[in-house]
């Protein structure tokens, strides 16, 4: 019977088909930034604000660009309005009220004259003296009207306790009072200003819910446990917090990051508004009887939240013309506060900040899920640079790892091979390891990272006697095969033979770095180091770095090497550890190369210590002089690498190849490693020759 299949979208996750993720793109790019003499931390900031870079370069998507979106959302906002339109709008509706007040008043008195002057003709004298009464008292009302302060705040205050001629001015001036309490409590809690807007009985409800608020922000500053509490008050009050705080901390941070904004909109104003504002606001509060829950439950946030009321950048200059209420100023601010903690996350300056402190919510809440799925495809790189193990340690001691350092060699090695073939000079892209070892017949257990072949019959004859160890006597044994495991390898031991002694000393003094000599260093030696681990793997190679003093290296410390402000190129000391490395290996070849932009400056004396000194002093050059006549003295070439065009170097690297019979070269630094990796593989093979000069 035929089987029936259906085929659909992989909805279980990660695509199992998909190709690996590349990051070797970014694993060259960390390496230039690293071989320029940047430390890897550094170097994968730079990458993450970058971006990864793709097929042909270009980067995409850094955290920069990330933030030129946040640069431009915060301008957006500050073109928004202006944050003192809440006063703009007061005065237009205090003006509305009086102008409405005035023209009843100017009616007023003109029906009063009307019926004074017809009560005067009919003889009425109490219906004449009713009407001027009338008419005084319009007279009156306008000189109150007229001696108001300019000062809206004032002006408010002042009209508490007028008597209202219009009852269309009054209830204008009543809106007035009203739309800034709803303005303020909207600004503190979203819902509650609708709540307030239903007269005298949603006024009520306003009074209740702060009450009860209170009372829970009271209970959680003394410790209890407020959870069915928090309960009760979201299940009678929820539609006032649309953000659905889950707990009380929850809720508080809400309204202390409304308060903050408050705060920040009250230091953005002029002296003067800010005054004007904050009487209106307590005039609004104070005329609905909410002053004293307001004032409140303002002091319970600076109590439980005291860090939130200093969020933000200070004051802040909107330049829009539209006219914002106090709940959208507010909201502006708090917006803007959210961009700019999220521009610092993005920044990453802080010690030890990485893609983990970065609000990935409020990434996708500011500037879309677009923005989001870019900051995660960031933090996927960084995770794959070291789930696939090009970077190893924790995120403050983080190192290249062994095969990143393969690549960085291999990649330098490619380009230097590349230059070889364009100059015509040959390729050297050798497919043999050298001189292998002899088989001694012996075997070994397979650790990782052995380049080695495996040893075929002794790893198949582990397999099978595990196999036969683990079965049962009653199982059929062998026709269910044979299963390899790692632990069963085994690697075939070889007698190991050197065929040459490689000692690389490489100029590290300041100079190199200003000179921009510190990346073509490096990779140079990078290269080599790539060469002889791959194709020559029986040769003794060492990397001796030296400044001030000289020192032994590893292609990772050399890698990781930044560049130091330090005085001295002590070329005695590195030459004095390169005739150590090659007289350890006295039947192999010997091959001593050296890379420098400076005379020596420095040397040990006999207790040890280093000497510097500028000029070169004449003891620097007799025990520098004294280790090119040891190296002699002993049939080993030094082969000198000169960059840059300092004369007392050429005379000095002159004067060292006439006593050594060594070859100088002065190569331009696009040619370094052409020359180095061209003269190591001339002179492994025996071809060096005593000349003195070659370029």
């Amino acid at each position: 019977m035929s089987r029936a299949y259906r085929y659909g979208a992989w909805d279980g996750g990660a695509d199992p088909l998909a190709p690996p993720y590349d990051v070797r793109a970014a694993v060259d790019a960390l390496g230039r930034d690293v071989m320029e003499g940047r430390s890897l931390r550094e170097a994968l900031r730079d990458l993450l604000r970058q971006g990864a870079p793709g097929e042909r370069g270009e980067r995409d998507g850094g955290l920069d660009a990330l933030r030129e979106r946040v640069r431009r959302r915060r301008e957006q906002l500050r073109g928004s309005g202006d944050l003192a339109g809440s006063l703009q709008q007061a005065r237009e509706k205090l003006d509305q009220a009086l102008t409405t007040e005035r023209a009843a008043l100017d009616q007023s008195a003109a029906d009063a004259a009307s019926r004074e002057s017809a009560a005067r003709e009919a003889g009425d004298d109490d219906g004449a003296a009713s009407a001027g009464s009338d008419a005084a008292r319009a007279e009156l009302s306008h000189a109150q009207l007229d001696a108001l302060p300019r000062r809206t705040a004032a002006a408010v205050r002042e009209l508490a306790d007028y008597d209202w001629t219009s009852q269309a001015a009054e209830q204008a001036y009543e809106e007035l009072l009203a739309e800034l309490r709803e303005q303020a409590l909207r600004a503190q809690i979203p819902g509650l200003g609708q709540q307030g807007a239903q007269g005298q009985q949603g006024l009520e409800g306003t009074k209740e819910l702060l009450g009860d608020l209170n009372a829970l922000l009271a209970a959680h500053g003394r410790g209890e446990d407020t959870a069915e509490q928090f309960a009760e008050f979201m299940a009678k009050h929820g539609d006032a917090f649309p953000e659905g705080p889950e707990d009380v901390d929850e809720l508080l941070d809400t309204l202390a990051q409304r308060a903050a904004a408050m705060q920040r909109l009250m230091r953005s104003l002029s002296k003067e508004d800010r005054a004007q504002l904050q009487q209106l606001m307590a005039q609004a509060m104070a005329d609905a009887g909410l002053e004293a829950e307001v004032s409140a439950l303002s002091q319970h946030l600076q109590d439980l939240r005291p860090g939130a009321f200093v969020r933000g950048r200070g004051r802040e200059s909107f330049h829009g013309s539209e006219p914002l209420g106090l709940d959208d100023a507010t909201g502006a601010l708090s917006e803007l506060a959210d961009l700019d903690d999220l521009d610092d996350q993005l920044a990453m300056d802080g010690p030890g900040q990485g893609l983990d402190d970065v609000d990935v919510e409020a990434v996708e809440r500011q500037l879309g899920t677009g923005a989001a799925n870019q900051l995660r495809r960031l933090a996927e790189l960084e995770r794959e640079l070291k789930r696939q193990g090009w970077l190893t340690g924790p995120a403050s001691q983080l190192q290249l790892s062994p095969k990143a350092l393969r690549r960085l060699g291999q990649t330098a090695l490619r380009r230097v091979f590349a230059d070889l073939e364009s100059t015509r000079r040959g390729s050297h892209d050798e497919r043999s390891a050298g001189a292998a070892g002899e088989a001694t017949g012996t075997w070994r257990e397979w650790q990782f990272g052995d380049e080695q072949p495996l040893d075929a019959v002794a790893t198949v004859r582990r397999a099978v006697m595990r196999s036969a160890a683990t079965r049962s006597p009653s199982s059929s044994s062998l026709r269910q095969g044979v299963r390899l495991l790692p632990e069963d390898f085994a690697v075939a031991e070889t007698e190991r033979r050197s065929s040459a002694a490689v000692a690389l000393c490489v100029d590290l003094s300041w100079s190199m770095y200003a000179e921009d000599r510190w990346a073509p260093m490096k990779q140079t030696a990078m290269a080599l180091a790539h060469l002889v681990a791959t194709q020559h793997p029986n040769d003794a190679f060492e990397i001796i770095g030296f400044d001030r003093t000289a020192r032994t290296m590893s292609t990772a410390e050399l890698a990781a090497v930044e560049p130091a402000w330090v005085q001295g190129t002590n070329l005695q000391h590195a030459l004095a550890l390169a005739r150590r490395h090659v007289s350890r290996h006295p039947d192999a070849q010997p091959v001593v190369l050296v890379v420098t932009d400076g005379e020596p400056t420095a040397h040990l004396d006999d207790d040890g210590e280093a000497w510097f000194d500028w000029p070169t002093s004449p003891e620097t050059l007799r025990r520098t002089v004294g280790e090119v006549d040891a190296m002699t003295r002993s049939r080993v070439v030094i082969n000198t690498f000169l960059l840059g065009e300092d004369p007392g170097l050429r005379r000095f690297a002159d004067a060292m190849a006439r006593r050594n019979g060594g070859r100088v070269f002065a190569p331009s630094l696009d040619r370094l490693g052409e020359f180095v990796v061209s003269d190591y593989l001339r002179a492994r093979n025996g071809g060096a020759t005593r000349s003195r000069r070659a370029s």
